[in-house]
């Protein structure tokens, strides 16, 4: 029998946590700073752009929403991914860490774009809210 069509999978689909940290595993960057990052994401989660959008100090990073999704617009995403690292290698969210998911979230249905997860992580391991929570 002739095969009619054949299903492959996208290799840069995003499925769950561990899919968005090989990826991030990828990235070169200066652990010893926190850096902030941005998956933009099609209806089909593959990732159409990703980027290292804030870079800040050993203990902390300064974000602005508007600059996040302005990128996610312009990427013409339609689900994001945010992820940080903690210079020193704890994978635990902070308070803030989780509000600042909350209101990315919140922020996001505004403009219906929906944040998927929020992963920290370090150079070995990471952590994601979504799976947590």
């Amino acid at each position: 029998m002739k095969q009619i069509f054949e299903l492959k999978e996208v290799l840069n689909n995003i499925h769950e946590g561990s899919d968005v940290f090989n990826k991030i595993k990828k990235i070169q960057m200066d652990y010893s700073q926190e850096n902030f990052l941005l998956f933009c994401l099609n209806t089909k989660n593959q990732v159409v752009k990703k980027q290292i959008v804030f870079k800040g100090s050993a203990d902390g990073c300064l974000l602005d929403p508007k600059v996040i999704f302005r990128n996610a617009l312009l990427s013409k995403a339609v689900k994001v991914i945010i992820a940080h690292n903690h210079p020193s290698g704890c994978l635990k969210p902070s308070n803030e860490d989780e509000d600042i998911y909350k209101r990315m979230k919140d922020a996001g249905e505004m403009i219906d774009i929906k944040v998927i997860d929020s992963i920290v992580f370090n150079k070995k391991e990471f952590y994601s809210m979504q799976a947590n929570n």
